[in-house]
């Protein structure tokens, strides 16, 4: 697989172009994804789950035993299961979120997608995900692969983020821009 220096470069996407190989040769790509999906969503919907991963308090032994209890309340396949026990063991849970980013650029990569990064004020419905990614994709020319992100300081409106590209279509940067036009 081709991948970006950058990327393998670093700490996170080392283990994440382990796992991408790993689950691309047990042709479990897909249930790889869905399954670094749920971990993400958990450490955003969790204090406990994201303090477990970022304390340096907890010992090895102890976040081992822990996220093997989260991945299996969570559900998830036996190689993200394996990851989150090597990072434990390891002392790496901090690095999950770079890890899951980069995995998910891999597997743009591979899909020959763009990824785009979507930040609204309040989570996007299945439909509206949809619509985005098709009007994404008119204007890239590409599928592209949309990331939700949910930052209600920006108070509306969308911010899209494809590559270096950024689209900033949000209530907050639009109030800004009056604000300082109003000053003169």
């Amino acid at each position: 697989m081709e991948n970006s220096g950058g990327i393998q470069a670093s700490l996170s996407g080392r283990y994440a172009a382990a796992l991408f190989q790993l689950a691309r040769d047990a042709k479990q790509i897909d249930a790889v994804g869905a399954s670094l999906d749920t971990v993400s969503d958990a450490l955003a919907q969790s204090a406990d789950f994201r303090d477990l991963t970022t304390s340096p308090l907890i010992g090895a032994e102890a976040a081992g035993k822990a996220v093997a209890a989260v991945a299996a309340s969570l559900r998830v396949d036996t190689l993200t299961t394996n990851l989150l026990g090597v990072l434990a063991k390891n002392r790496r849970l901090s690095q999950l979120p770079k890890i899951i980013r980069d995995f998910r650029a891999m597997v743009s990569q591979h899909k020959g997608e763009v990824r785009a990064e979507v930040t609204s004020a309040h989570p996007l419905t299945a439909d509206q995900v949809k619509a985005l990614g098709a009007q994404l994709k008119a204007r890239v020319g590409r599928d592209v692969a949309v990331t939700q992100k949910v930052d209600s300081a920006i108070l509306g409106g969308l911010v899209v983020k494809i590559g270096s590209q950024m689209i900033d279509n949000s209530i907050r940067t639009r109030l800004n821009t009056l604000a300082h036009a109003m000053k003169g």
